[in-house]
């Protein structure tokens, strides 16, 4: 379940689009499978700054909580309000409903250095 029209992240963050200069955000289905049921997200604040690795949000599951990183430098200009009350939105359709966040990018070079489809898969099966 790895998408080829997405890039990656080594932390397991998808990103869609960014030909018009925004980007969809979400987290893979390797991800999500192994954070078992979400219960809660906490997604960064619309308007906000972020660069690659910042940490923008977290994801609480059954098992854990886990941290959310920015793929890219731009500015937070949309959240999936969906899932203040249907965070399992990320467990049943990780590449759809369940997207987390939107960038405007501030470079779009930055899309250059996220991983492949294949790339993803090389890291999620080694």
């Amino acid at each position: 379940m790895i998408p080829e029209d997405l890039r990656y992240t080594a932390e397991h963050e998808w990103v869609a689009g960014g030909g018009d200069g925004v980007v969809r955000v979400g987290i893979t289905h390797f991800a999500q499978d192994a954070l078992g049921d979400i219960v809660f997200v906490q997604l960064p604040e619309v308007g906000s700054a972020v660069s690659p690795g910042d940490s923008v949000g977290e994801i609480e599951s059954t098992k854990s909580v886990s941290e959310i990183y920015a793929p890219v430098t731009g500015t937070v200009s949309a959240c999936n309000e969906a899932l203040g009350d249907t965070p399992e939105l990320i467990n049943s359709d990780p590449y759809a409903a369940g997207w987390l966040f939107e960038v405007t990018v501030a470079d779009q070079g930055g899309l250059d250095s996220l991983l492949s489809a294949g790339a993803y898969r090389e890291l999620t099966e080694g």
